[in-house]
């Protein structure tokens, strides 16, 4: 969910948004006040020292031009005090202007720096956004007969990237999708699972059965994840649990493959049915790469139901006093809906289970089969937008 900055940069674009005026006025009418009652004190009572509250106040919600403009009036200020009250000659005023002097210079300094770190944080998150479009390519809302909606929840504040993966993949015959989650963080995580994606973009169209889509995915993690983990600084297993999922155009029956991952939920009207595997296989990168070790659970997918796939950071989210998020319990509790409109139901539901925190990322993937009268024909063109923390089909939350 992203959060509107108010701009700092320059002085002008400030003064004209009707907030920035508002707080501009307050250090300026702190000077003026400050200035008018202290002139008018006994010549024992000294006021100036309190116009250091100016810059402090103006640093908060301004740019490093505003602050040390606020700054100089706050120093020209304390000057026309100590002339009021006789002169330049008294050793107060004069140490009280030079520390009022120093005090502003340094508020200014830090929002220099301040503003040099926005600018590098900025760039930062740019390239984050680019890597993001081009290595999770998050699925159109449209894939033939499915709708899909898609959901990433990053636990930290300014992430946009980590080691939660999902795709979808149109074939000849149907579609096929993918959800995973790669064990650990950082840039180890996210270079394991453009791995895992890459691979499942090339075997979902080249390889005919699933079986054989996982054991290229086994194959492809078994070959590159070392050359893409810096092994020198994590000497752990390296992992990624995944689903596949192979689901047909004009078949209702749909199979899936899970190596490892949480089960998939099936949302037939109200009911809620989790698809736990009979034959699981071991997360990848785990075992040598073996195809009689991969075999298929089939389940019936008709028009109208939905497939909800998720990661462990879901099911795995503890509110505060330590429970976990009963993830199947609500759904059953939620009213029918599209899938974006189903998303959005539990990305509310658990950041208020969680009380706003999520202590690891988390990624849901929506896919509902349509009325066969809804099924669009022709090819179709993944269509992403740069999201943030937490984003719906390329939506701000």
């Amino acid at each position: 969910m992203s959060i509107q900055r108010f701009p700092r940069l320059r002085v002008e674009s400030l003064l004209e948004h009707p907030l920035g005026r508002g707080l501009v006025a307050i250090p300026i009418t702190l000077i003026v006040v400050i200035t008018i009652v202290d002139i008018h004190m006994p010549v024992d009572v000294h006021l100036g020292p309190l116009l250091v509250v100016a810059p402090a106040l103006t640093v908060s919600f301004a740019g490093p031009r505003l602050t040390s403009l606020i700054g100089a009036l706050a120093v020209s200020a304390e000057v026309l005090i100590a002339g009021a009250q006789g002169g330049l000659n008294s050793t107060n005023h004069i140490a009280q202007i030079i520390a009022l002097t120093v005090l502003s210079t340094l508020v200014t300094l830090v929002c220099l720096v301040r503003e040099k770190r926005g600018q590098e944080l900025s760039r930062v998150r740019s390239v984050a956004e680019t890597a993001q479009r081009v290595l999770l390519r998050p699925p159109p809302r449209r894939v033939g007969p499915l709708c899909v909606a898609w959901l990433y929840l990053a636990a930290e504040d300014e992430a946009q990237i980590g080691g939660d993966l999902f795709g979808v993949a149109r074939t000849a015959h149907g579609s096929r999708a993918i959800i995973g989650d790669v064990r650990g963080k950082g840039l180890d995580a996210i270079g394991e699972a453009s791995v895992v994606l890459g691979a499942f973009r090339e075997g979902a169209h080249r390889c005919a059965t699933l079986p054989t889509l996982v054991t290229a995915l086994e194959e492809s993690v078994s070959r590159s994840v070392e050359e893409a983990t810096e092994i020198e600084h994590d000497h752990g297993e390296h992992f990624i649990t995944a689903l596949t999922l192979d689901i047909p155009d004009h078949d209702s029956r749909a199979e899936m493959v899970n190596c490892g991952h949480p089960p998939p939920l099936l949302l037939r009207g109200r009911d809620v049915q989790v698809l736990h595997s009979h034959s699981p296989a071991p997360p990848l990168g785990v075992c040598e790469p073996l195809e009689t070790a991969h075999r298929t659970d089939t389940f019936t997918f008709e028009a109208g139901d939905a497939l909800l796939l998720y990661t462990d950071g879901v099911i795995e989210a503890r509110s505060p006093a330590g429970a976990f998020y009963p993830l199947e319990e609500r759904l059953a509790s939620f009213p029918m809906c599209s899938p974006e409109a189903l998303l959005r139901r539990i990305h509310d539901d658990l950041l208020t289970h969680t009380g706003k925190h999520l202590c690891d990322d988390a990624a849901l993937l929506v896919i509902e089969r349509a009325p066969s009268r809804l099924h669009l024909h022709g090819p179709h063109i993944p269509v992403h937008r740069p999201k943030e923390n937490q984003r719906v089909n390329g939506s701000e939350l």
